[in-house]
């Protein structure tokens, strides 16, 4: 019989942002029911009602919202709502998956220290407004860089400027192009984010 000291914690709650097809919510959701998972997705929240991580919600009945300014015009409205979204689901982490709308500052005081974001490249490089998707595949290119990669970081109050915690690096191809470089990169983003969104909850539960 397992004692209480060995006894494996309650799982940390996640809520993942997401504003695309969701493939990095996905990979998230899919850890979580490994043995080894110490966290479990108990929100997907999008801007984008029409998202394609609806249907990884629906997949996996967990529940999804759909919070933007279409929903509340009012921004101070918008906050109460995704404010009290997060509490209603007793959300202690967020995890911030293709989302690219800004984080407002009240849900980052909220959250400070615990909200997570995966980022395609080498933060401090190719950060920043517009820097997602393919425009940051096209810039680091047109730069002339020989690597690229992922990188997990903490978000604060600007875009991509929270303190990185893990990254992981690959070569670029001579014959790259945007859209392969997207393509390829892919697989090691989820690879790395369940595992440091894994080791985040560790911390977290003091485990």
């Amino acid at each position: 019989m397992e004692s209480a000291a060995s006894a494996k914690p309650d799982p940390v709650r996640v809520a993942v942002f997401a504003s695309g097809r969701g493939s990095n919510a996905d990979a998230l959701v899919r850890f979580s029911f490994r043995p080894e998972a110490l966290y479990r997705i108990v929100l997907i929240l999008s801007n984008n009602s029409t998202a394609g991580v609806r249907e990884v919600a629906h997949r996996y009945s967990i529940p999804f919202v759909h919070l933007s300014s279409a929903t509340h015009p009012n921004p101070d409205d918008y906050v109460v709502a995704l404010l009290h979204t997060l509490e209603s689901h007793a959300v202690e982490l967020i995890a911030l998956a293709g989302y690219l709308k800004k984080v407002p500052p009240a849900v980052v005081h909220a959250y400070r220290g615990r909200i997570l974001n995966i980022h395609p490249a080498l933060l401090p490089k190719f950060g920043g407004p517009g820097m997602y998707g393919l425009h940051v595949h096209r810039a680091l290119l047109q730069a002339g860089e020989t690597y690229t990669g992922a990188s997990v970081h903490l978000v604060d109050e600007e875009y991509d400027t929270g303190p990185v915690i893990a990254q992981i690096r690959i070569p670029i191809s001579p014959d790259d192009t945007p859209e392969s470089l997207a393509a390829r990169l892919l697989p090691y983003e989820h690879e790395l984010y369940p595992l440091v969104l894994n080791q985040y909850a560790r911390i977290l539960r003091h485990c």
